[in-house]
């Protein structure tokens, strides 16, 4: 006697059966069966199983089935699978279509259906949508439960609106229904995300006081909240409260918090927290990949390789991910090598190369400028089944951009095209960058006006790049023009395209075109930034309007702006050149109680400044100042002070400083050794001008014909000679020290004669 099949058996075989279009011909050769007939609960198990795996027009055609062999009125909780089912998959129009077709064959919607399409809506930002649906649903007398009002706290937290949404937890008791753990952390989510921290704290104490303690999955997306916003602390504060109400940390937990840590750079933290994990679990592979990531993109990614080491030693197998992560990290380092090699171990794992892993190939290639090994890689890939695809040709081509080399670049556009990959505005915006920085800007024009003719919209960066391009040529008119012909393509010019201009007119000096510039920007709505104003001041600078400069620093400061080291530095400069060095120190130390930190340029301009109004004693003290700052001079410093010193004659200084100089690995210009060498001879001290040749001649400062002297010996006889008549003839040094340096050079070379004929 045959068994009788029920439809528990046939909901059972659904549920276990993988592939859902072989559970579909088996519920299907059930329904021929004598003697069966699919009930709802089998139907829905069906619907839910084809839904669930994205097979919607199988899924539509069982529904279709059911309508026909099942009581419309009960389907209710088969549609809301089916909303779910879209709603996941992102279709949210199909979503959408099932609740309203609910009505039209029978099935009216309840509470559930209302609170399911809802939540969808929300969950994609479709926020007013969801709230007409919610309107809807109060008209047509349905009462809002707890999961409506749980999804219209959510969606006030996506609006930026946690206060709304904190009334209406408030109001949940008046109306009937429990405050929970989700609507809790909602708000307090929201709260946090708006920076209402102390709110929100307090609303999570409140939550605790209450006993309402969410469970981890619920307190999760708080924790994951605060650790997008980088305050890990404060996540940490909260997890020990709900760890002492029993509430146990899981893997998604400690992964958040590791991601966190990693974001703020905290990586000690990070490595100490995954090697410290509590009840027994053990880090996955997204727990390797999130600290991985956090290393390489630290630069530490000789310690990211030793994790990759580390999982797969505990049995956590790398993925993709793990691999292209430390060769793109190897490859932003520069260490092109390490990557390769990493890359032919993991293929041997039976890791395969993919577009992100020759692409970050290929971009540290063309960086360290090897382009012919970039090429190689990128005729690799296509060996291996790669196909090319637009990121990977914008990659090669940029490198060769980079190397100036454009016709290999356009030919490689051309290979796209027959590919069957067509570039984008970043391919030709690639091109049009190589051109202009090798100054062929009407070239450069010439390329964007043919992809305009082949469709391609230019964006703000193509037209910045080239008025860029036009300004440093000073073709400013040209440069204008193109600002004109961006508003004509409905691209709105930004602070970088005002900079760029500005930028152009102040080199042209053109002071009253700037200020005009200047106002049009403020007119035309667009919000200048601290490089405008930088440039503003220059320009007034540039022309003594010192005072208008100091204004517009005050303006740039009202209007919430930080001026930076280059707004003070310049500004302190324009006052240097106005030859008010008082105004220009009180703002260089006024600048210092504002916590700005003068660096190498801020002090030469000062240094400068009293050098060369002969205030060497002030001069000499900001130079002990920037040293004892670990602000390090450099040659331009130590030549300005050494002009100094020699225009008031103290040539003990001037030489001191032209050693210290030397000393520290900075070496002077054929100027600055002659300005010691012209006080040291007018004090009669020959022997120590003599001795500067030397130095000169020791450390390369020599002209070039001193090179073409093959014999060692030979050259270190001539070469002082040689420096010495350079040294005249570039009017280095006057005529008085030159003969005095040529008797010099000839008595120490005989003296060395003499000495070398008594060892003999």
């Amino acid at each position: 006697m045959s068994r009788t099949l029920l439809p528990k058996h046939v909901a059972s075989v659904i549920k276990y059966q993988k592939d859902p279009l072989r559970a579909l011909d088996m519920f299907n050769s059930t329904a021929k069966e004598d003697g069966y007939k699919h009930t709802l609960f089998t139907y829905k198990c069906m619907v839910e199983k084809l839904g669930i795996h994205g097979e919607f027009e199988a899924m539509e055609n069982v529904l279709s089935d059911m309508r026909v062999n099942i009581d419309n009125s009960l389907l209710e909780g088969v549609y809301i699978d089916v909303m779910r089912s879209y709603g996941k998959k992102g279709r949210i129009q199909k979503a959408v279509d099932t609740f309203e077709r609910m009505d039209f064959f029978g099935c009216e919607p309840s509470t559930m259906s209302y609170n399911t399409i809802m939540n969808i809506l929300v969950e994609y930002r479709y926020f007013d949508q969801a709230h007409k649906v919610y309107l809807r649903m109060l008209d047509k007398g349905h009462v809002p439960d707890v999961y409506t009002y749980t999804i219209r706290i959510k969606s006030f937290c996506r609006t930026r609106r946690s206060h709304a949404a904190l009334r209406l937890l408030r109001n949940m008791p008046e109306r009937g229904c429990d405050l929970n753990p989700v609507a809790y952390c909602t708000v307090i989510s929201g709260l946090y995300e708006e920076d209402h921290r102390a709110e929100a704290c307090s609303l999570f104490d409140e939550m605790l006081v209450k006993e309402i303690c969410p469970d981890i999955v619920t307190f999760n997306k708080v924790v994951h909240v605060l650790c997008q916003k980088g305050d890990v602390l404060e996540s940490s504060r909260l997890i020990v409260k709900v760890l002492k109400r029993g509430t146990v940390m899981n893997l998604f937990t400690y992964n958040i918090l590791i991601q966190g840590l990693c974001k703020e750079s905290k990586l000690t933290e990070a490595v100490a927290l995954m090697d410290h994990m509590d009840n027994g679990l053990a880090p996955d592979v997204v727990t390797y990949n999130t600290l991985i990531c956090g290393l390489c993109k630290n630069s530490k990614v000789v310690e990211a390789e030793k994790y990759l080491r580390k999982m797969s030693n505990e049995g956590c197998s790398p993925d993709d991910f793990t691999y292209n992560t430390i060769i793109d990290g190897y490859c932003k380092s520069g260490l092109v090598q390490n990557a390769c090699k990493l890359l032919k171990d993991a293929v041997f794992k039976g890791f395969v190369p993919n577009h992100v892993t020759y692409c970050s190939l290929i971009n540290g290639l063309c960086e360290e400028g090897d382009i012919e090994r970039a090429v190689e890689i990128f005729n690799e890939a296509i060996g291996r089944g790669v196909k090319p695809d637009l990121i990977l040709y914008n990659s090669l081509i940029k490198g060769l951009c980079r190397l100036g080399l454009i016709l290999q670049a356009l030919d490689l556009m051309n290979e796209m095209l027959e590919a069957g990959c067509c570039p984008d505005i970043c391919t030709y915006n690639i091109i049009i960058n190589g051109l202009c920085k090798m100054g062929k800007v009407s070239v450069a024009n010439n390329v964007m006006n043919a992809a305009i003719a082949k469709g391609y919209l230019p964006d703000v960066f193509t037209f910045n790049t080239l008025i860029d391009g036009y300004c440093k040529q000073l073709k400013l008119e040209t440069a204008l023009l193109v600002v004109d012909r961006m508003w004509t393509h409905g691209v709105t010019p930004n602070a970088i395209t005002y900079n760029s201009v500005l930028n152009g007119l102040c080199k042209a000096g053109k002071t009253n075109d700037v200020l005009e510039t200047f106002r049009e920007m403020h007119s035309k709505g667009c919000v200048p930034n601290v490089i405008t104003y930088n440039i503003v001041i220059e320009s007034l600078c540039k022309v003594h309007k010192v005072k208008e400069a100091s204004d517009l620093l005050v303006k740039m400061i009202n209007e919430g702006l930080s001026p930076d080291i280059v707004s003070f530095s310049t500004l302190i400069y324009g006052f240097c050149r106005n030859s008010d060095i008082d105004g220009a120190y009180e703002l260089f130390r006024k600048m210092e109680k504002d916590k700005f930190f003068a660096t190498t340029d801020t002090y030469n301009i000062m240094i400068r400044a009293f050098s060369d109004n002969l205030n060497m004693q002030m001069a000499e003290e900001l130079f002990l100042e920037m040293s004892s700052k670990n602000c390090s001079p450099n040659v331009y410093t130590y030549q300005v002070l050494i002009k100094g010193f020699c225009k008031t004659a103290n040539t003990d200084c001037a030489y001191e400083f032209l050693m210290d100089m030397i000393n520290k690995g900075l070496i002077p210009s054929m100027t600055t050794f002659g300005r010691v060498i012209n006080r040291l001879c007018v004090a009669d001290r020959v022997d120590e001008a003599v001795g500067i040749i030397q130095v000169m001649v020791n450390n390369n400062v020599v002209p070039e014909v001193v090179h073409t002297i093959l014999s060692a010996d030979k050259r270190a006889i001539a070469a002082p000679k040689i420096l010495v008549e350079e040294l005249m003839k570039k009017s280095h040094i006057t005529y008085r020290a030159y003969e005095l340096l040529y008797d010099g050079i000839r008595d120490k070379k005989m003296l060395r004669k003499r000495r070398h004929m008594r060892c003999s």
